[in-house]
């Protein structure tokens, strides 16, 4: 079944890191042993939501730095940070450091914007300047060139006897600039991510132009086009895509979990008939079966036929152990039907 021309290269898993208010620390170790589960079964990718205020992973660039220490090869990411809730300066010297100590494996996805629920949550947030703050794509563009090592000021060198001073964030970290990701649900943000050398996060979630037909996979097909086109306009081949979906394989669960999956996929499946909301907002159906079953799905998805890396989003409510099971049947026989060999 895999297809000779684009086999699948690059094979990555999306965690939201989902944990109990009342025992936090067994839901942040339970993602870090899932990231090192992946390294062990040759996955290239772990990827982290980032969630605010909510029960998912609050501080993935903390969790990257832990699971940094406890893997060696797989890469880590976020998928995606929105840069309304951060310091574009500090975030920089995070991101940084953690490169720096996973030896160069960090891939941060961005995203702008201003905040979901703002107006519940800017008195708090930025007490002072709530109503002038930038969320547009500028934010981004400031982070990127202060890890790109451009100046912060013109102040350096030594000050008294001990204290010396930088001009730049540091630690610098070489080529952490070219593995940062934008993510896009939008021609617009496509566009501007090809143009402004950014790598593109595609997920399951996109946002038609006024003229498109409302067909998911038609519409990720075409905005992962106009980028790469963008891309390649400014001279940068080739162009990095990751499309992300919600695959959930079968192959090795038990009935219960068989059950509890075809749940969760039907209670998520209504959003998807249809344009959501007043941007006609489209949610990509959840792929559910055997490998083989969601293998040829997904050779026939116009946005999967694009691209050779993905990062499959691991379902938000499940156990430690369906997570396993999900993430052992992907490795182990839906990676290798579409064409991919585990890293070593």
């Amino acid at each position: 079944m895999p297809n000779p021309d684009r086999p699948l290269r690059n094979l990555g898993f999306l965690t939201i890191g989902l944990f109990d208010p009342a025992d936090p620390a067994a839901g942040h170790q339970s993602t870090l042993d899932i990231i090192e589960l992946g390294e062990q079964l040759g996955f290239d990718s772990a990827w982290l939501r980032h969630r605010h205020l909510q029960f998912g992973i609050s501080s993935p660039v903390a969790v990257m730095a832990a699971a940094s220490q406890r893997t060696s090869r797989i890469e880590l990411g976020t998928a995606v940070t929105p840069l309304g809730w951060e310091n574009p300066l500090r975030l920089a010297e995070d991101l940084a450091t953690v490169d720096i100590l996973a030896g160069g494996r960090i891939n941060p996805g961005l995203s702008v914007g201003e905040p979901m629920n703002y107006d519940t949550v800017k008195h708090e947030l930025y007490p002072d300047s709530a109503d002038v703050e930038d969320f547009s794509y500028a934010r981004v563009e400031r982070l990127a060139r202060l890890i790109a090592g451009e100046k912060v000021r013109e102040f350096s060198g030594k000050q008294g006897v001990v204290e010396e001073f930088s001009n730049r964030v540091e630690p610098h970290s070489p080529g952490l600039r070219d593995r940062l990701w934008y993510g896009a649900a939008s021609l617009k943000s496509a566009l501007w991510a090809g143009e402004n050398g950014f790598n593109l996060l595609s997920s399951s979630v996109v946002f038609p132009s006024p003229d498109e037909e409302p067909n998911f996979a038609r519409v990720q097909q075409n905005q992962i086009r106009a980028y790469r086109e963008a891309a390649a306009a400014q001279g940068r081949k080739p162009a990095r895509v990751s499309q992300g979906l919600v695959v959930i394989p079968t192959d090795s669960a038990s009935a219960a979990q068989r059950e509890k999956y075809q749940r969760y996929v039907d209670e998520r499946t209504p959003r998807t008939s249809a344009p959501q909301g007043p941007k006609g907002m489209l949610f990509a159906k959840d792929l559910i079966g055997t490998s083989e079953q969601i293998a040829e799905q997904l050779y026939a998805h116009a946005g999967f036929q694009e691209v050779d890396e993905v990062a499959f989003a691991l379902p938000f409510s499940f156990a430690h152990e369906d997570y396993v099971q999900i993430l052992t049947d992907i490795a182990g026989t839906l990676g290798p039907a579409l064409g991919w060999r585990p890293g070593s």
